[in-house]
């Protein structure tokens, strides 16, 4: 059993992985903050990340400075809690910190 549930974590931490590469190498360099990113954390994270816990995610210089942990976060699904992201809308937000979180 030990063997089965390590090979099943392995095998789901490489897929994530996989995952993310094809979307960077797939990343539109045109992903919007204003128009795309913004409306996704409006709707899915300033209801607890308000300023009223870490990180604050209300303004741009918010998002773009905590950018690494909002990518980390959603990627490996950990965020928004009691919520979840579409695919669609993980890719939008990790493309926009790839391309270099551009106020835009």
């Amino acid at each position: 059993m030990l063997i089965i549930s390590c090979v099943i974590v392995f095998s789901c931490e490489s897929y994530v992985e996989e995952d993310f590469q094809e979307l960077v190498q797939d990343c539109d360099p045109n992903t919007s903050f204003i128009n795309q990113v913004k409306p996704i954390i409006d709707n899915n994270c300033v209801s607890c990340h308000n300023g009223n816990q870490f990180p604050d995610l209300r303004t741009y210089n918010g998002v773009s400075a905590n950018s690494e942990i909002v990518k980390e976060q959603i990627v490996n699904r950990t965020m928004p809690i009691g919520g979840s992201l579409t695919n669609e809308e993980i890719d939008l937000i990790t493309c926009w910190i790839e391309n270099g979180s551009l106020n835009n």
